[in-house]
């Protein structure tokens, strides 16, 4: 890949919601696949806490040294990120040409959000927000 998104890099952090067990179960397969670091929304140091959107728990999101990410944009540059991300750059680049593209990605991060406690019901990980009512 080369560019800004290329896989081994560090100053990536993962930001996600780690009170859901779908958001929780792909975070982990994102850190699995990639150098980024993972901060859950119970776990947010002032800092980076900072550099996010107001409305943060809205969505993940990707932050850079230079940049941050958020939704479906956020997906998007994790899997670009990750050991796929060569595998997945030339479809991503085709579909950039398409003026619908954001918008449509947008609202499939949105529709995946919004039923992420059915998508649970498939794909689910105890969230760390979790773990300690458990123990």
């Amino acid at each position: 890949m080369g560019g800004p998104l290329t896989v081994g890099m560090d100053d990536a952090t993962l930001v996600y919601d780690d009170d859901c067990g779908f958001c929780t179960w792909w975070a982990d397969l994102i850190a699995a696949h990639s150098a980024m670091d993972l901060v859950g929304f119970s776990a947010l140091s002032a800092e980076l806490r900072d550099r996010l959107p107001e409305a943060y728990e809205e969505c993940a999101h990707v932050v850079t040294d230079d940049a941050v990410y958020s939704c479906g944009e956020a997906i998007e540059v994790a899997t670009l990120r990750s050991e796929y991300g060569d595998e997945v750059e030339p479809l991503v680049d085709f579909l950039r040409n398409f003026e619908e593209y954001g918008r449509l990605r947008e609202q499939a991060y949105r529709w995946a959000a919004d039923n992420r406690d059915k998508l649970g019901l498939v794909v689910s990980k105890t969230p760390p927000a979790r773990k300690s009512d458990q123990e």
